[in-house]
């Protein structure tokens, strides 16, 4: 039987938006975060995380500290009964950085690569799955993958909604306060 997730990008919906997260402890995981991903375990949805770090390419951080942080926002999960079945990045640019990192790839939103990616390693029905996030290329990335999405204003999300959504080729679903609400759309969804 194929599996459903909850692609859910990082930075403004799971933890703060604070531009590059350059630093270890520039990084600060929502309050509602545990919360909303332990509702995704408890249902058997799968939590996955789908988070473009171009800052790797652009030389702002190693990919080194990209680990870090995700070892961190585990611990962190783990530490209050939830957790995340992956954690997928794409440290790549198109046009900033130096080989191997500046290239065209298939990973970086919103291109669906990472979505593939579970298909692969969980089985996931993307169809039946769906991408929350608070940027249009999240929103793009489910269009792209045929997945639903869901719009959080947390984030650049409400300026984005308030501002550009009347140029957006494509809209969200569902839009949500924030991560906590968009897991309690989706899980009455399924």
């Amino acid at each position: 039987m194929a599996e459903i997730a909850a692609f859910i990008d990082r930075d403004g919906t799971i933890s703060e938006e604070v531009g590059y997260v350059n630093h270890i402890s520039r990084f600060q995981v929502y309050s509602w975060t545990a919360e909303a991903i332990r509702g995704f375990n408890r249902r058997g949805l799968r939590s996955i995380v789908v988070t473009n770090q171009a800052g790797v390419a652009r030389g702002y951080f190693s990919e080194d500290l990209v680990l870090q942080i995700h070892s961190r926002l585990r611990r962190e999960m783990e530490q209050t009964g939830a957790y995340f079945d992956a954690v997928y990045y794409c440290p790549h640019h198109p046009t900033a950085g130096e080989p191997p990192y500046r290239q065209v790839c298939n990973c970086r939103k919103p291109k669906p690569g990472m979505l593939w990616r579970a298909v692969e390693e969980f089985g996931v029905d993307v169809g039946k799955s769906f991408v929350i996030g608070d940027r249009y290329s999240d929103i793009e990335l489910a269009h792209n993958a045929g997945a639903r999405s869901v719009f959080v204003l947390s984030g650049y999300g409400r300026g984005a909604y308030e501002h550009q959504r009347n140029q957006w080729k494509v809209q969200p679903e569902w839009v949500a306060e924030n991560l906590l609400e968009a897991s309690r759309m989706v899980l009455e969804a399924v």
